[in-house]
């Protein structure tokens, strides 16, 4: 019998109940998406463990094609001999999954976007971190030029902006604009507030956040036909 770690332990835990609960009463589900996958919608979100998308979406298996990464970064299209692991996701998912839309969400308190106002002052923030954060650079100096916002809310404020930012990044990729072109994809901006459970989506048009109602209003009490 293997040994498990402390740490694993959790995890080996964590399966057993997943296989006594979750995936005995979705065993069919399981079963069908042996075959593949086909995802209507991509999500681009933060590796932040609070803020997991298929928890926040209350998704299933094989609903949501999803990449995590720090602070929930897209970045411009580009062909230079490196590893482009977002990029390469983005292109399976428009390309062979040919998902109907992508969500950029971003969230409350996120440590990549620190990083990135602390390299903006200077501070060390990472070998890896720093370069990968400068990606959200525009949307930080925007908020950091804006003499409206005061200092306590720029966190947020560039939390914000980088949903843009990378909205506008994606637009930068071939097959995105021709998926967009041809009406077969829509983009999307979110950010999620951990502490108050909120999820704000992004009009297209203005850039402005707004709660998403928690409850359907034909759902609510007095509404009902």
């Amino acid at each position: 019998m293997i040994d498990f770690a402390d740490d694993a332990q959790d995890l080996i835990a964590g399966y057993r109940r997943f296989r006594a609960g979750r995936y005995r009463e979705a065993s069919d589900l399981f079963h069908r998406l042996r075959k593949g996958q086909e995802p209507a919608t991509m999500i681009i979100a933060c590796a932040d463990s609070r803020a997991d998308p298929a928890m926040i979406f209350d998704a299933a298996p094989g609903e949501l094609f999803t990449v995590r990464n720090v602070a929930a970064l897209v970045p411009p299209y580009e062909e230079s001999g490196g590893l482009h692991g977002v990029s390469a996701a983005l292109e399976f998912a428009v390309t062979r999954l040919r998902v109907k839309q992508i969500v950029v969400m971003g969230h409350g308190g996120c440590g990549g976007i620190a990083a990135s106002l602390a390299a903006a002052a200077d501070r060390p923030v990472g070998r890896f971190i720093a370069p990968w954060v400068e990606i959200a650079a525009e949307a930080r100096d925007a908020v950091l030029r804006d003499e409206s916002i005061p200092q306590a809310d720029w966190q947020e404020a560039v939390e914000r902006r980088a949903v843009g930012q990378s909205l506008i990044n994606l637009m930068s990729f071939p097959f995105v604009r021709a998926a967009l072109a041809n009406g077969s994809l829509q983009l999307n901006g979110a950010w999620f507030s951990i502490g108050r459970g909120e999820l704000h989506w992004r009009d297209p048009a203005t850039g402005a956040f707004a709660v998403v109602a928690a409850e359907d209003a034909a759902d609510e009490p007095g509404n009902q036909a």
